[in-house]
């Protein structure tokens, strides 16, 4: 088990302008699985991953690793809904992350070679980044994003602009990340994507964790009728 769990949020808040983004949240969420954040648009699903990553900062509340916080920043990453490609090669958009961490320039590369291979990009290392499809760009988010292997990886709407061919090759990329041990959060609107990858479900609505459960208790058995109509695909407010 890892020391950066158990990750515990308590009355989490975030306000923008006097707006109520997410919040108060009280969570608790232990060391392996996914954890798939699911709710309708505006529900605060994107502001949740932020703000437990840190990259949004807290109104009110605390959250707290099981361990320092600089030890936690540096055992996690996050992949955009929208990946931000440098203007460099695949393999140097990959390696970016250990050259910041002081890699020499040969063994990032190297590492960034077998990253992107990992991910179906073998063939493309040379190529620029900018000239990549969706689903490989991506590819390119999520190997970089790993490549400093971290504990923990938060992914926003990764599939969310792909094709089925795309999301299946992005999906079988993140169950054999958490087969390997890594703790994945991410959110979709996709309630197939939900359903085959999800050990666990936040329901967010409004800013709130409306429900949390086990993903086939959920499914099966949602315990108030806001999710039962989200899951039937009603509008709900």
């Amino acid at each position: 088990m890892s020391n950066l769990f158990p990750l515990t949020l308590t009355g989490a808040t975030i306000r923008r302008k006097g707006k109520r983004l997410v919040g108060p949240i009280d969570l608790t969420l232990q060391d392996q699985g996914i954890t798939i954040v699911i709710g309708p648009n505006g529900a605060g699903k994107t502001s949740l991953l932020r703000m437990m990553h840190g990259i949004a900062r807290l109104s009110d509340g605390n959250i707290t690793w099981g361990c320092d916080l600089d030890t936690a920043r540096a055992a996690q990453s996050f992949v955009f809904q929208q990946p931000i490609l440098l203007r460099r090669t695949v393999r140097d958009n990959i390696a970016y992350p250990l050259r910041l961490r002081g890699i020499p320039k040969a063994d990032a590369r190297a590492q960034a070679d077998a990253a992107g291979t990992q991910v179906g990009l073998g063939a493309m290392l040379d190529r620029p980044a900018t000239f990549l499809s969706g689903g490989e760009r991506q590819k390119l988010a999520i190997a970089r994003a790993m490549i400093t292997k971290p504990v923990l990886l938060f992914l926003d709407e990764p599939c969310a602009s792909l094709d089925g061919r795309a999301t299946r090759e992005i999906e079988e990329i993140l169950l054999r990340a958490a087969a390997s041990g890594t703790r994945l959060i991410m959110s979709t609107h996709d309630m197939g994507q939900a359903r085959r990858l999800a050990g666990d479900v936040l329901f967010l609505l409004n800013g709130h964790i409306h429900e949390h459960a086990p993903t086939p208790q959920f499914f099966d058995q949602p315990q108030t009728a806001e999710a039962a109509a989200f899951l039937n695909g009603d509008i709900v407010e």
